[in-house]
């Protein structure tokens, strides 16, 4: 998928389109990414705080990201660059990037449209609690 398609304008979505963020060079410097050139990426709706899923970006995906407005990753079982919802049509429309303390992570606020986040259908990748088998009896 060519970053241009991908960008799309969320109006065939009857959503607002993700907005292209203007970080300096000096902010995106700031950004540590691992010895695998990867940092965490963390996904959040931006209107209820709920933790969508957690991703990677190496510097890439984060400027596909910065520059389209969409969620871009990079998968790291495929090796290739992914943008959130051009399989399932469940997009992301990103708000605001955030990088933490010590630049090792970031939180990536979005507008979440269709089912949700996860790839098992569920909105959030994280819908399970350690303990649940135990207290509800099931495995």
């Amino acid at each position: 998928m060519s970053e241009a398609a991908a960008a799309g304008d969320g109006a065939g979505y009857g959503v607002t389109p993700g907005v292209p963020i203007a970080a300096t060079a000096e902010e995106v410097g700031a950004v540590r990414f691992g010895p695998d050139g990867l940092v965490v990426a963390v996904v959040q709706e931006a209107t209820t705080n709920e933790v969508l899923m957690v991703a990677y970006m190496d510097p890439e995906a984060l400027r596909r990201t910065l520059e389209t407005g969409r969620t871009w990753c990079w998968s790291r079982s495929r090796r290739e660059y992914w943008c959130k919802g051009e399989t399932s049509g469940d997009r992301q429309f990103v708000r605001e990037v955030r990088y933490d303390c010590d630049g090792d992570a970031l939180l990536v606020r979005v507008d979440q449209h269709g089912r949700g986040a996860c790839h098992t259908g569920e909105r959030s990748c994280f819908y399970r609690c350690l303990g649940d088998a135990v207290s509800t009896g099931r495995s």
